[in-house]
């Protein structure tokens, strides 16, 4: 039987998804034997294959880098799954949507910055003629994952109780669409 090919990441969030997914503890070895782990945190990877079979997606849709990586992602993968309350509703990163982006770049890159000006060519942001390196200009507003592309599996909360991923793992192993109803909550 043919491994399935297995992606996670995130966009704008914490990691706490991700974390609860290492919180599934022993199920991770029964897991890595029916399943490649082809990119994610946990792998060294730094391009998105170009086909999953699952792929699961942390985190709110915040700026350009998000929106172009969500679509790419989406076309490369079998089920996709909202993966936490950040790629569902927006959550903690859409608590920014009530500003304006230039407001919400001052607050960040300006205020809240080290006194030590940004150097090597720093590239200047449309919002608040800040000066940032890496940062991609951000969208108006942080949005939740199916706002862009077509989702096939909600899996809420923040983070998903691990028993939550691991009964979504096991029906996605078994070739089945899971039903969370009832098995998790936004929030929990």
């Amino acid at each position: 039987m043919a491994k399935i090919r297995l992606a996670t990441t995130w966009l704008d969030g914490c990691s706490g998804c991700h974390m609860s997914f290492l919180d599934i503890d022993e199920l991770l070895i029964g897991l890595a034997e029916k399943v490649e782990i082809l990119f994610g945190p946990l792998v060294d990877y730094k391009e998105f294959p170009e086909h999953a079979d699952v792929t699961l997606v942390e985190g709110a849709v915040s700026n350009e880098a998000d929106k172009k990586n969500i679509v790419m992602i989406r076309a490369r993968s079998g089920i996709l799954v909202s993966f936490g309350d950040c790629a569902i509703t927006a959550n903690v990163p859409g608590m920014r949507n009530r500003y304006p982006v230039g407001e919400v770049m001052k607050r960040a890159y300006v205020e809240n910055a080290d006194s030590v000006p940004a150097g090597n060519g720093g590239v200047r942001s449309e919002a608040a003629g800040v000066a940032f390196q890496t940062v991609p200009p951000l969208c108006q507003k942080a949005r939740p994952v199916h706002e862009f592309v077509p989702v096939d599996v909600f899996l809420p909360g923040c983070p998903p109780p691990p028993e939550a991923i691991t009964f979504l793992l096991t029906e996605l192993l078994a070739g089945r669409i899971p039903d969370m109803t009832g098995r998790t909550r936004f929030g929990a």
